[in-house]
């Protein structure tokens, strides 16, 4: 999904308000601050945990990958505007 373009036009639209509004603001940048550390700490925390459950169910995850893969190609073709950027839009 990151790959089409929209999305990932999207993303980066996101990313450079995000980014921005923590510059502009020291307040805002300090809670976005503390609520990444979180992020980033249970995130950590649960890839530990997590990690015998997904090496168990990586020839599933793959299969799914695959077939979705291919369900995002033929939406693509149908749906031409998934392939510009949000400018464009």
């Amino acid at each position: 999904v990151a790959n089409l373009s929209l999305v990932s036009s999207a993303c980066d639209v996101v990313s450079a308000a995000y980014a921005s509004t923590k510059e502009r603001h020291p307040y805002l940048r300090s809670v976005c601050d503390a609520a990444e550390k979180g992020v980033q700490s249970v995130t950590e925390a649960t890839a530990s945990c997590v990690q015998p459950v997904l090496a168990t169910l990586e020839p599933h995850v793959a299969a799914a990958s695959e077939y979705a893969s291919k369900g995002l190609d033929k939406l693509g073709e149908k749906l031409p505007l998934l392939q510009k950027p949000v400018e464009q839009l």
